[in-house]
């Protein structure tokens, strides 16, 4: 028994025996010959008015004898009813702890049943999957392009049923490997085939217009489309993890407007037929356009470059439009050939920005340009009108070696950084070297 007094469950609970027959019949007739006897004595010694006090003591003696029983079968009632109280509490947890487990092993066994359930779904489920994708790589492998169609719709459909990541990129990826490979067959049906590919890649690769993407987009794709043949590409808005066209070649308008790649971009060797259109675009990672050609003009109005973007050796045959684009990284422009209208008006340069060797044939502008780091513009050509008009340098910029085309028609327009000048533009020579500028004496830097 606790302190309290109370049984505890792990204490042994007492036993309230009855009361034997013996006290009963012993006990009384002892308690009344106590109360005679003493008021029998107290009346032998009383004189005169004490008897009267003798026999009320005697009688109050017998009452007190008789109240002492009468509390001590009220207290042997109480610890009846506790001990009865007590029994009744140790049956209903004895019957809840058998419930609680007779619950707890049906739980248990339903959540054996529920597994065996999913994985024999999830088994079921492995085999479809298997067996479709099969199916779909076989019919891209036929000779009949209403098949191949058929294949390339096959698998797109089970990506889209699917939520694993894995298979998702597994199906891009062999999307992207049958565009890679040379086309085959006549080419108006193969032509259809090599589109639907394209826009499967597509629509699966763009978020859409609001905040939540909508439900045929899958995330964190990879596109590898090295080498491949592309015909109007229009990658405008899709999210991409990464994306390699190198070498590729795009046939007809390659739209990339507001795209996003939060990984590597590498359109390096690319080939670009008609107008490539990037404006609004952004690159996360490093970005990789060297020796790639623009046979129309390169739009990269608003583009971000946050990782270090390279376009050494990229040729530029027409406009070269990078209006308002931010690169975060360094910029190198290492021996670019720029075509007829170059633009880097209000660009803002984080790092150092490389135009070592590039040549500009035409208009070439950097009005409002904002040079952080350094700007390097050594043996640069200028064959157009040149304006640096409010451009910003954080340095001295380096064009030592730079020349200009001095026996061109028309009026020669330049505005050049501050401290250097093409003095021998009006000379006969076809070219003006650039020179820096001797400040005077007692002038200001």
């Amino acid at each position: 028994m606790s302190q309290s007094g109370r049984v505890t469950a792990d204490e042994p609970r007492p036993i309230l025996r009855p009361i034997p027959r013996w006290v009963i019949s012993v006990g009384l007739p002892v308690m009344v010959l106590v109360a005679v006897a003493v008021t029998w004595l107290l009346l032998a010694f009383a004189l005169g008015g004490d008897q009267l006090d003798a026999i009320r003591t005697g009688g109050t003696l017998g009452v007190g004898l008789g109240g002492a029983v009468a509390l001590w079968l009220a207290v042997r009632k109480q610890r009846s009813t506790k001990l009865d109280l007590l029994q009744k509490y140790e049956a209903h947890q004895l019957a809840e702890r058998a419930a609680a487990h007779t619950e707890k092993v049906a739980a248990e066994n339903h959540a054996h049943q529920l597994r065996l359930a999913a994985d024999a779904h999830e088994d079921a489920t492995a085999r479809r999957i298997t067996e479709l994708y099969g199916k779909g790589v076989d019919q891209l492998g036929s000779d009949k392009a209403p098949v191949r169609l058929g294949g390339l719709y096959a698998l797109e459909r089970l990506g889209q049923d699917s939520d694993d990541p894995r298979l998702r990129q597994t199906i891009v990826n062999v999307i992207c490997a049958y565009l890679r490979m040379p086309p085959e067959g006549e080419w108006p049906q193969e032509s259809e085939v090599r589109l639907t590919a394209q826009r499967l890649l597509e629509h699966h690769t763009r978020p859409g217009p609001g905040p939540d993407p909508v439900s045929a987009f899958w995330p964190d794709i990879d596109l590898d489309l090295t080498g491949a043949e592309l015909v109007d590409v229009d990658l405008s808005g899709c999210r991409l993890r990464t994306i390699r066209l190198r070498s590729a070649q795009l046939t007809g308008r390659a739209s990339f407007l507001d795209t996003q790649v939060t990984g590597e971009a590498d359109f390096g060797a690319a080939e670009f037929s008609w107008t490539a259109g990037f404006d609004g675009a952004r690159f996360d990672g490093p970005a990789r356009f060297g020796y790639a050609v623009f046979a129309d003009d390169a739009e990269f109005e608003d583009a971000v470059f946050a990782g270090e973007t390279s376009f050494s050796a990229t040729e530029f045959e027409r406009g070269a439009i990078f209006r308002r684009a931010e690169f975060g990284g360094i910029g190198s422009f290492v021996s670019t050939r720029f075509g007829d209208y170059t633009t880097f008006n209000r660009v803002a340069f984080a790092q150092l920005a490389e135009f070592e060797a590039a040549s500009f044939a035409g208009y070439a502008g950097f009005r409002r340009t904002r040079f952080a780091v350094h700007a390097n513009f050594t043996r640069a050509e200028f064959c157009g009108d040149v304006v640096f008009d409010e451009a910003t340098f954080a340095g001295p910029p380096d064009l030592g070696r730079a020349k200009v085309r001095a026996d061109r028609e028309g009026p020669v327009v330049c505005s050049w950084p501050p401290g250097w000048a093409a003095p021998g533009l009006d000379a006969s020579a076809p070219w003006a070297r650039l020179v820096q500028e001797t400040p005077a004496p007692g002038a200001h830097p």
